[in-house]
C-alpha cells in the first residue's frame, strides 16, 4: 500500500493480556487466582465484544505465561470432572468436595480471599453476596462459606456468560443454599470458558478480525535485563542495584524473546509480526533485538517517545505524536500509543455512562481525524490492559465497549484497524535518531528499579542468576535438569515482582508477590541443587502505601 492513501483515520486498540505465574514452584499450588479469574469474566467477555461486531479490529497481545496457565487451569479442571483429582488453587478448590479450611486463621483467609473483588461493582451488585459479605469470618458457617465461594465465582463471571449461559442465569436466581451438584455445574461452565478462550483467539486472528502479538516470554523489563544504566536514561539520578548489571543480561533478554516466538507458533500456527514489550518498556538495545527477531513493528507509551524527541532536540511538539517511527538504519516501525485516550479508558470512563464515554472518545478522535486530514502515515494508538479497568466499570465495562466498538467502526472519519495494517500504510515512518530508554508508566522504568526494595530485589535475583551459571557452566545438570532451571530463572525475571515492592504499595498485594518471589527463587536454587541464601527466608517488603500504580495499568486485584 502507499503512504500517498488518503482516508479515515487510521485507529488501533490494543488490549494487552498478561498475568505473572502465580503457581508456587515449591509447592505446586496457584497461589493467587487472578489467571482463572480474568480469563472467567475478562478474557472471554473481551472475545464476545469483538466476536459481535463483525467490522471491529483491535491487537490482541498476549503472553505465553498468561496462555500456559489458562492451559493449566483447563488441565487442571478436566482432570476433576473427570477423574476427581484435586485442583491445587485454594480459592477454586472451595467449589469441590474438597475439606473446608479448619483453623481461625486458614478461615479468616479463605473469606477474606473470597471478597477480593469491586466492592460497588461486584459485591454490591448482588444483594445475596452482600449479604454473605458482611458476615464476620469467624462466625460464617460451612454452608455459607460454600455459598460465598459460588457467589465469587459468579461475580468474577463475565457479562456474556451473565447473559447467555443458563447454569449461570440458574445459580444467580438460586441466590443460596448451593448444592455439590450445583458447584460442579459452575465448575464445568469456568472449565469450558477458560478452554475456549486461545481457540476464540485464534479463530479470530484466522479471520482477520484481530491481530495477534506478543510480549517476551514471562513479561521480563528489556532495557534493565540488558543495561541497568537504562533506567538513568530517563532518571539521571536514579538508584541503582549494588551490582554492575544482570549477569548475561542479553543472553537472557534474547531467550525470552526466542521462547515467546516459539510458544506463540506452538500455539497459533503462525508467526507473530508485532510485539508489546513488557510495561511498554523499550531501549535502543531492545528494538534492535527484536529487530533481529523479524518482528516487524513494537509499540510503547507516547511519554517516552516525548522524552526521546525532548533529549534529541527536535521542538517537534505534538506533530510528532500519533505516527509510527523508525530508528535510524532500522525497519522495524515503533508505534507510541496516546496515553491522553489510553489513560481516559483505563481511569476515567469507568465513571462515565457508557454511551458518553464511547461517544466523547469518538469525538477525540474524530477532532484528530480533521486536523490530520490530507496528512499521510498518521495512526492513533489506544493501549492498554486488557483486563484490569473493567470491574470499575458498570457491568464489566459491557455496555461502554459494545458502544465503543459501534462509534469507531460507523464513524466515517476513523478506520479501526491493526498495527500490521497501519504500518503497511505507513511506508515512511518518521526517524527517531535517539531513544530514550522507559515505559508507558511515566516513561520511566522506575517502577521496576530505583527502590531500595525493587534494588534489593534484584541484587537477590543477580546471586541466583550467578549460581545457576556456574552450575549450568559446571555441567552437572542433566539436559531435562537444566531445562527445568532455565524455566524456573525465567519465572524469576518477570516485571511484576518488582512491581510492587516499595513503601508506597497497599501492604497486603506487597506480601503477597514478594513472598512468591522469594519462593520462587528459593525453587531455583532447588533445582541446581545448591543451598539458597538466608537472605530468602526474610520479607524484603512490607508496602503500606494505598497507590494502584501508574500509566493505564490497574493492579487493583492483589
Amino acid at each position: 500500500m502507499s503512504d500517498d492513501l488518503r482516508g479515515p483515520l487510521p485507529v488501533v486498540l490494543l488490549w494487552h493480556m498478561h498475568q505473572p505465574h502465580y503457581r508456587d514452584a515449591l509447592s505446586g499450588e496457584y497461589v493467587l487466582p487472578w489467571t482463572y479469574l480474568h480469563g472467567l469474566k475478562d478474557y472471554s467477555d473481551m472475545a464476545a465484544h469483538l466476536e459481535a461486531n463483525a467490522a471491529a479490529r483491535a491487537v490482541i497481545n498476549v503472553t505465553p505465561v498468561l496462555f500456559e496457565q489458562l492451559h493449566d487451569y483447563t488441565r487442571m479442571l478436566g482432570l476433576y470432572l473427570q477423574r476427581g483429582q484435586p485442583i491445587n488453587d485454594r480459592v477454586l478448590a472451595l467449589l469441590t468436595e474438597a475439606p473446608l479450611p479448619g483453623s481461625v486463621a486458614d478461615r479468616t483467609a479463605i473469606v477474606e480471599a473470597c471478597l477480593r473483588a469491586q466492592r460497588q461493582r461486584m459485591i454490591e451488585r448482588f444483594s445475596a453476596y452482600s449479604a454473605l459479605a458482611d458476615i464476620p469470618a469467624t462466625e460464617i458457617t460451612d454452608p455459607e462459606l460454600r455459598d460465598l465461594a459460588v457467589w465469587y465465582h459468579l461475580a468474577w463471571c463475565g457479562e456474556a456468560l451473565r447473559r447467555d449461559n443458563a447454569v449461570i442465569h440458574r445459580l444467580i436466581a438460586q441466590q443460596r443454599d448451593f448444592s455439590v451438584s450445583d458447584r460442579r455445574a459452575l465448575l464445568t461452565v469456568i472449565a469450558d470458558t477458560l478452554a475456549g478462550i486461545v481457540p476464540r483467539w485464534r479463530r479470530l486472528a484466522e479471520a482477520g478480525r484481530i491481530e495477534l502479538s506478543v510480549t517476551p516470554y514471562a513479561h521480563p523489563i528489556l532495557p534493565l535485563l540488558q543495561d541497568f544504566g537504562s533506567a538513568r536514561e530517563a532518571q539521571p539520578d536514579a538508584s541503582l542495584p549494588d551490582a554492575a548489571g544482570y549477569p548475561g543480561g542479553d543472553e537472557r533478554a534474547a531467550w525470552h524473546v526466542d521462547e515467546a516466538l516459539r510458544r506463540f507458533v506452538a500455539v497459533f500456527g503462525f508467526r507473530p509480526r508485532g510485539c508489546w514489550p513488557a510495561e511498554g518498556a523499550i531501549s535502543r538495545r531492545t528494538l534492535e533485538l527484536l529487530e533481529s527477531r523479524g518482528f516487524e513493528w513494537a509499540a510503547s507509551g507516547g511519554s517516552v517517545l516525548q522524552n526521546s524527541l525532548d533529549a534529541s532536540h527536535s521542538g517537534l511538539g505534538d506533530a510528532a505524536l500519533n505516527q509510527p517511527w523508525r530508528l535510524r538504519d532500522a525497519r522495524l516501525k515503533c508505534f507510541f500509543r496516546s496515553d491522553h485516550l489510553s489513560d481516559l479508558v483505563g481511569f476515567q470512563y469507568s465513571r462515565w455512562h457508557g454511551d458518553h464515554a464511547a461517544a466523547d472518545l469518538g469525538n477525540q478522535l474524530t477532532e484528530l481525524a480533521d486536523r490530520y486530514q490530507g496528512e499521510s502515515g498518521r495512526c492513533v494508538l489506544v493501549a492498554l490492559d486488557g483486563e484490569n479497568a473493567w470491574e470499575h466499570y458498570p457491568d464489566n465495562g459491557w455496555w461502554f465497549l459494545n458502544s465503543l466498538y459501534r462509534e469507531l467502526t460507523q464513524n466515517p472519519k476513523l478506520r479501526l484497524t491493526t498495527l500490521s495494517e497501519a504500518g503497511q500504510l505507513a511506508t515512511a515512518p518518521a526517524v527517531l535518531t535517539r531513544i530514550v530508554a522507559g515505559s508507558w508508566v511515566h516513561g520511566t522504568l522506575a517502577t521496576w528499579m530505583g527502590d531500595a526494595d525493587k534494588n534489593r530485589a534484584w541484587e537477590l535475583l543477580c546471586a541466583a542468576k550467578r549460581s545457576y551459571d556456574e552450575v549450568r557452566a559446571s555441567g552437572r545438570l542433566t539436559s531435562s535438569g537444566l531445562a527445568a532451571a532455565t524455566q524456573q530463572l525465567a519465572q524469576c525475571e518477570s516485571s511484576d515482582w518488582f512491581w510492587w515492592f516499595g513503601d508506597y504499595n497497599p501492604a497486603d498485594a506487597v506480601a503477597s508477590f514478594e513472598q512468591l518471589f522469594r519462593r520462587q527463587l528459593t525453587a531455583l536454587y532447588h533445582l541446581l541443587g545448591t543451598e539458597a541464601p538466608a537472605d530468602l527466608g526474610r520479607p524484603l517488603s512490607q508496602g503500606g502505601g494505598t497507590a494502584e500504580g501508574g500509566g493505564s495499568m490497574r493492579r487493583a486485584n492483589a
